[in-house]
């Protein structure tokens, strides 16, 4: 095994989710809250559009490895419409899902040595790939008393002169954290200020509750647009996490360069997937106002329910699916027995006993907490909220 990839670990919320579906699959009643997939089915027009492109033989060949034209130039125009970010289609490329534009954007910015900034609580992807690249991910710690946000006083101690990179992504996985027009100012002018490049993760732009709002850093910024690589993708705003469809919008050296590791990863994306996702993006965001409406009314829910739980404290998220709720109080202690001294060994336990699964914030980076994705049916989350409740009753010393 070479030790570039014996460096790096699986990914924690795939492997939860694989192990809830593996103890289904045997017949257990497991309700999930691992999983950072929308619950509801892709809009019909996208899956007619699908059907529609299997049909054409046009899709039936091998197409550009940085996209199709006519998904590229619906991309700009959809990230002008959502964020009045003005790009030209020649700077996007069309990735694998948004994990691999992710990947590919490290790959092709970072070099052995350099170091990148990654607020934490991180999405467990982020310093496993940036260990793949060769680099060093330095997390920057915020918790829930700043709402999971990292100042730009924070950054600039934990900057050295081999920092190359910020990770910047609002709304953030997993901790829900939005941040205000300012806020994203400020930084970004840091970022300015000290010619980093960063990589913005904007996938959960229409993901925002009540008087937050989501902002582009390099429309907020315009300094840093020479230095930024936006990803995004069509996983969670539309309902298609299966059909891996990503993208990033770079400047045209990064786009070119990506698109040439990509030539040799693995070609095009799917052309039935690519026509399904032009269709997404050119479409009114009709279902997307539906899904957050849901969203919105399931976070309530499980804030109200979880804060009701001693040793539980889950501050209200403005964005994504997530609540990521601290369970320090807990750790130390007997549950029917069990001593538990992690997040993680209260994980297991939860899904041992109640059933439940969710993510321990060792995934994340922090441990003491625990990320609960509210995209599953209201009655569902109910249910397994109620098991956890049952569950810590059984507390002791």
């Amino acid at each position: 095994m070479s030790d570039r990839v014996a460096s790096i670990t699986e990914s924690a919320t795939l492997a939860v989710d694989a192990r809830a579906k593996a103890l289904i699959r045997a017949g257990r009643p497991v309700i999930t809250f691992g999983s950072g997939e929308p619950d509801f089915p892709t809009p019909s027009h996208v899956v007619e559009a699908a059907a529609a492109a299997c049909a054409d033989p046009r899709y039936h060949r091998y197409s550009a490895s940085g996209g199709l034209p006519e998904l590229r130039e619906a991309l700009a125009a959809k990230t002008l419409r959502d964020s009045g970010y003005d790009v030209d289609a020649s700077r996007i490329v069309v990735t694998n899902g948004a994990k691999q534009a992710v990947h590919q954007a490290f790959a092709a910015l970072l070099n052995p040595g350099d170091e990148v900034l990654v607020p934490a609580p991180y999405w467990p992807t982020y310093p496993e790939a940036i260990r793949l690249a060769g680099a060093i991910p330095v997390p920057v710690f915020a918790d829930e008393s700043t709402g999971y946000r990292v100042t730009v006083e924070q950054l600039q101690r934990a900057r050295t002169k081999n920092t190359a990179m910020l990770v910047f992504s609002s709304p953030a996985n997993p901790t829900g954290a939005v941040y205000d027009r300012a806020a994203i100012r400020a930084i970004g002018d840091w970022v300015a200020e000290h010619e980093l490049w960063v990589i913005s993760d904007e996938i959960y732009e229409h993901m925002v509750y009540g008087d937050a709002e989501f902002h582009s850093l390099p429309v907020v910024t315009p300094a840093v647009r020479d230095r930024c690589v936006v990803v995004n993708g069509v996983a969670k705003s539309y309902a298609m996490p299966g059909w891996r469809v990503g993208w990033a919008i770079a400047p045209p050296d990064v786009s070119g360069a990506m698109t040439t590791l990509q030539s040799h990863a693995t070609s095009n994306v799917c052309n039935i997937a690519q026509a399904a996702a032009s269709a997404a993006v050119s479409g009114g965001l009709g279902a997307v106002s539906v899904m957050r409406a849901a969203f919105d009314r399931r976070r309530r829910t499980i804030v109200r329910m979880l804060n009701e739980i001693d040793g539980v404290d889950c501050p209200r998220p403005d964005g994504a699916f997530y609540v990521f709720a601290s369970v320090k109080d807990l750790l130390g202690r007997r549950v029917r027995g069990r001593r538990v001294g992690t997040s993680a060994e209260l994980a297991e336990l939860l899904l041992d006993e109640a059933e439940v699964a969710v993510v321990p914030g060792e995934a994340f980076g922090t441990p003491g907490y625990l990320r609960l994705s509210y995209a599953l049916h209201d009655d569902d989350l109910v249910e397994g909220v109620d098991r956890i409740r049952r569950l810590l009753a059984d507390v002791e010393e």
